[in-house]
């Protein structure tokens, strides 16, 4: 009949609508889709402003990043015969127990591998263990901290103290890995027999014991540099840090839960300024090293990123080339961006990373566009004056009081220039000279004496003959005499 519908033809109906009819998406999926469109969209409109000389420019920097294999295999065997040997001398020390249960974790950009140019810095974390229960107080926006035991201590921990028997020193505690060092450098030989470690002068506001390897061949200049920092191992995050770094889109909420039940690690640092509270002068900073290398060395959105036979990246040389590119500014620049260090790069990166998060963002043959549209993201935070820490959001590192506002126009500035001019600080200004201190052997000097008398300017024969033509007159005047 007309108008009627068979109940096979309602069916059919019903499956059209539901085929014409777009799915409903949650508001997260909405936001997540939103979010890879504008890094297309702007991915897009960065592309097109690479030129093909900037590209290769980009390209042929980021190749000479790359480590010297000799170099690091000299350097990874005189600093990790350091860290072993240190190790057993705290151990075994018994002036200081509280040393005696330390271990190391290895951070820093060396053990992440995006260290640039030359293995020449090291970060060593040396984790001492606490009592259980503590009392953790946030001092700031959650960067700074005092901690207390909960109650009077007879263990070890009990030599750095304060009078009231609880709030745990942070001064006392690198005061004492101070004295270590230097007591166990005393005894200990390098295995480079000609190069020797030498403990520098502590810098305001650090947390770390730094070396300097130096040898005589290389007239006293510093061939490695190596931070210890004493650190706390704390077990449960603090509140402000507690939902952890925002890495769902990227990673997924499960590393994030995995992230969030690691260990947090606490240095003894302070803030800047100089009319500190008692708090404030026995603060401690929180750390996230450990975590930002598990971060960098899994970056990917599909777990398998750049492992063996697997999809690859440029993520890590994006994060490399900026890494160079902020220490030729800090070269050139070397007052006006005293405020400036890696580490407002690597942050940079992170966020990044959480936006951009597809893999297929960082296809290697996009090198070029991604590095040029990390850099917009860097020089975005310091115009807008907000970085946020990554794990601390409520901490921003372009803060006024960290960062000054004149300091950060001048950034601003310079990037700008930077990208204006083609990026000619991506190579460093004074050419790398060779890390090993290199030994001149005889038949090298005889080589290099012979090529230098050949030179165009008084020969060796000239000088024979001009010697010999004076001997003589002066003989011809002395006899007419």
């Amino acid at each position: 009949m007309d108008g009627e519908v068979s109940p096979n033809g309602a069916k059919q109906q019903k499956e059209n609508r539901r085929k014409s009819t777009p799915l409903r998406q949650t508001p997260a999926r909405q936001s997540l889709k939103v979010q890879q469109q504008q890094s297309e969209e702007e991915s897009t409109l960065v592309e097109e402003s690479v030129s093909p000389r900037l590209a290769d420019w980009i390209k042929l920097n980021a190749k000479d990043l790359k480590i010297r294999l000799t170099d690091r295999r000299w350097a990874a065997e005189v600093v990790n015969d350091f860290r072993e040997n240190l190790l057993k001398f705290l151990r075994s020390n018994t002036d200081q127990p509280f040393f005696q249960s330390a271990d190391f974790l290895t951070t820093g950009s060396y053990f992440e591998k995006v260290k640039i140019h030359n293995p020449d810095e090291f970060d060593m974390m040396l984790k001492l263990q606490l009592p259980t229960r503590l009392n953790i107080t946030m001092l700031d926006g959650g960067i700074f901290y005092r901690i207390n035991l909960t109650r009077p201590t007879r263990t070890p921990v009990q030599a750095f103290l304060l009078e009231n028997t609880l709030t745990l020193s942070s001064s006392q505690v690198l005061s004492e890995m101070f004295r270590l060092v230097r007591k166990f450098l005393k005894n200990y030989k390098v295995p480079d027999g000609n190069c020797r470690w030498e403990v520098n002068r502590k810098r305001p506001n650090s947390p770390a014991v730094t070396l300097s390897l130096c040898s005589p061949e290389s007239n006293g200049e510093e061939l490695i540099s190596v931070d210890v920092v004493p650190s706390l191992e704390v077990q449960g995050w603090p509140s402000a840090v507690r939902n952890g770094p925002d890495v769902d889109n990227w990673l997924g909420k499960k590393i994030r839960q995995e992230i969030k039940g690691l260990p947090c690690y606490f240095v003894p640092k302070r803030p800047k300024g100089r009319n500190l509270g008692e708090d404030a002068k026995e603060s401690w900073r929180i750390s996230f090293s450990h975590v930002e290398k598990k971060i960098i060395m899994s970056h990917g959105n599909k777990k398998t990123c750049c492992e063996s036979n697997a999809t690859k990246c440029c993520r890590k040389p994006c994060l490399m080339l900026l890494k160079s590119l902020i220490e030729g500014l800090k070269q050139r620049f070397p007052k006006e961006l005293d405020d400036l260090c890696s580490y407002h790069g690597k942050t940079a990166f992170l966020h990044t990373l959480s936006s951009r998060f597809d893999d297929s963002m960082w296809a290697p043959q996009q090198l070029p566009t991604c590095f040029v549209y990390l850099l917009g993201a860097l020089e975005d935070h310091a115009r807008r004056r907000v970085l946020p820490h990554f794990f601390v959001p409520e901490c921003n590192l372009f803060a006024q009081a960290v960062f000054p506002r004149k300091a950060l126009a001048f950034l601003v500035s310079a990037l700008n220039e930077q990208r204006n001019e083609g990026l000619p600080l991506l190579k460093p200004p004074v050419p790398l000279p060779p890390l090993r201190p290199v030994r001149i052997s005889e038949e090298t000097f005889a080589e290099a004496s012979t090529e230098k008398s050949s030179s165009p300017t008084l020969s060796a024969t000239f000088m024979t003959v001009l010697v010999l033509a004076f001997a003589v007159v002066l003989a011809c005047v002395l006899f007419s005499k």
